[in-house]
C-alpha cells in the first residue's frame, strides 16, 4: 500500500467530526480502515458503511437515545460514504452536542450532497480534509529503494499520461491504467453528478468535458462554452460547477487590480487528475506522439502544486494572470498581499522571465519557472 501524507490521527478530536471528501477512488476507504486498524488498540473504534440501508435507516433518525445506542462503549464513530444518509449533518450535529467524549470521522464522494448536509449542521464543529490522488511525493517515497530523483525521471511520462490514481500507479501495465480510467470516467466519476436531480443526462457533461480537456491553459467562456453546447450560458456555468464540486476540475480565476489591460473576467479549469482528462478524450498516446505535452505538464505542475500547498495547510489564494497584449503568468500565488509567480515549461531549456508589465505594476516579485528537472523542489 501506497502511504499517504494525511494522518487523520491529527485532525481526530473529541466532540467534533472529521469530513474526509475527495473523488471516488481516490483512497477515503483505505485511509479510513488504516486509521481504524492502527488505532484499535489504543481506542474503541467502531465503522459502519453509509452505503448499507440499515445504516442509512439507523442515522438518519435525529434521536439522540436511538443515536446513542449505535455508538455506546466507543471513542470513535467512523462512516464511510455518509452522503448517503439523509439528515446526517443533523445526526453527527447532535452526536457532536451530547457527546462530549465522542469524536467522528465521515468520509464521502458527492461534495454537492455531502457539503448541503454537514455544512450548516456542522458550524464550528468540524474540521475538512480534501483527499487528492496520489502526490509526486507519496508515488516517490513508494520506492524506497531508489533515489527520488531517478523514480520521478522514470515515471514521469506515463504519470503525464495515465495520472496519479492509486489504481493507475499500482497496475501491472498501460493497458490496465487505460482500462481502469476509462472505467472511472464512464461509470464512476459521472455517476455522482447524474444522480443530482437537475441534470437530466450526460451528453451535454461529456461534451462540456471534452471542451476544458482541449482547453487547459486557455481561458473559458461561459457564453463561447454554451453556444457550442446549445445551451444558455448560465445551464454551462451550472454544469461546470457541478463539475467541480464533483472533483473532477477546478478553477483558476484571474488575478487583476483592475488595470483595464488584464483580463479577469475569465477563468481557466485544470483537471484533478491528469488521466481523468486523458481518458475524457481517450488519448494515451507517448509524449512523443502528443502536441499537448505542455498542457499536460502546465495541468500536472498546476495541480501538483495545489496538493502540495492544501496538505500543509498553507492558505494561499491561486490565480493566473494575463493581459490582453498577451503577456501571461501560469501561475499567481497571494498571501497576507505578498506575491510569488511561476511559469511551467516541460523543457527545461526554456527559460521565461518576469513579464516587464508585471514588474511596472508589481514590482519584482519572486518568479521560478518550473520544468520537468525541478518539479521535486517545487512540490516535496
Amino acid at each position: 500500500m501506497i502511504g499517504r501524507i494525511v494522518n487523520l490521527e491529527k485532525f481526530v478530536k473529541n466532540g467534533k467530526t472529521l469530513v474526509l471528501y475527495g473523488a471516488r477512488r481516490t483512497g477515503k476507504t483505505t485511509l479510513l480502515d488504516k486509521y481504524v486498524l492502527e488505532n484499535g488498540d489504543q481506542k474503541k473504534v467502531v465503522k459502519y458503511n453509509g452505503d448499507n440501508l440499515s445504516v442509512q435507516n439507523n442515522f438518519s433518525v435525529n434521536d439522540i437515545t436511538k443515536l446513542g445506542k449505535l455508538v455506546d462503549g466507543f471513542d470513535v464513530l467512523a462512516i464511510d460514504e455518509a452522503q448517503n444518509i439523509d439528515n446526517i449533518g443533523m445526526s453527527l450535529k447532535i452526536l457532536n452536542d451530547e457527546r462530549k467524549d465522542l469524536s467522528v470521522i465521515v468520509s464521502g464522494s458527492s461534495s454537492f450532497v455531502l457539503k448541503g448536509q454537514v455544512g450548516e449542521p456542522l458550524v464550528g464543529r468540524k474540521t475538512t480534509v480534501f483527499l487528492y490522488p496520489l502526490t509526486v511525493g507519496e508515488i516517490v517515497n513508494y520506492h524506497t529503494d531508489k533515489p527520488d530523483k531517478i523514480v520521478w525521471e522514470s515515471l514521469r511520462e506515463q504519470l503525464m499520461i495515465y495520472g496519479f490514481y492509486p489504481d493507475s500507479i499500482l497496475a501491472d501495465n498501460d493497458q490496465a491504467r487505460a482500462d481502469f480510467l476509462l472505467e472511472l470516467v464512464d461509470s464512476l466519476l459521472l455517476k455522482d453528478i447524474l444522480a443530482f436531480q437537475d441534470v437530466k443526462g450526460s451528453d451535454i457533461l461529456l461534451k462540456l468535458l471534452r471542451l476544458l480537456a482541449f482547453q487547459i491553459g486557455g481561458e473559458v467562456s461561459m457564453e463561447e462554452l454554451g453556444n457550442t453546447l446549445g445551451v444558455s450560458k448560465n445551464t454551462a456555468a451550472r454544469y461546470l460547477d457541478l463539475l467541480e464540486q464533483a472533483f473532477i476540475v477546478f478553477r483558476l480565476d484571474g488575478f487583476s487590480r483592475n488595470l483595464r489591460s488584464e483580463i479577469n473576467k475569465k477563468s481557466k479549469y485544470y483537471f484533478y487528475d491528469i488521466g481523468v482528462r486523458n481518458a475524457i478524450i481517450n488519448n494515451f498516446n507517448n509524449l512523443e506522439m502528443r502536441d499537448d505535452a505542455g498542457q499536460l505538464w502546465e495541468n500536472l505542475v498546476i495541480v501538483e502544486r495545489k496538493k502540495y500547498l492544501d496538505y500543509n495547510r498553507q492558505h494561499k489564494n491561486l490565480y493566473f494572470w494575463r493581459t490582453y497584449e498577451k503577456s501571461e503568468l501560469d501561475l499567481v500565488e497571494e498571501q497576507n498581499g505578498k506575491l510569488t509567480t511561476f511559469e511551467m515549461k516541460w523543457n527545461p531549456k526554456k527559460t521565461s522571465k518576469l513579464p516587464a508589465q508585471w514588474i511596472e505594476e508589481y514590482g519584482k516579485t519572486n518568479f521560478a519557472t518550473i520544468h520537468r528537472d525541478n518539479l521535486l523542489d517545487f512540490v516535496k
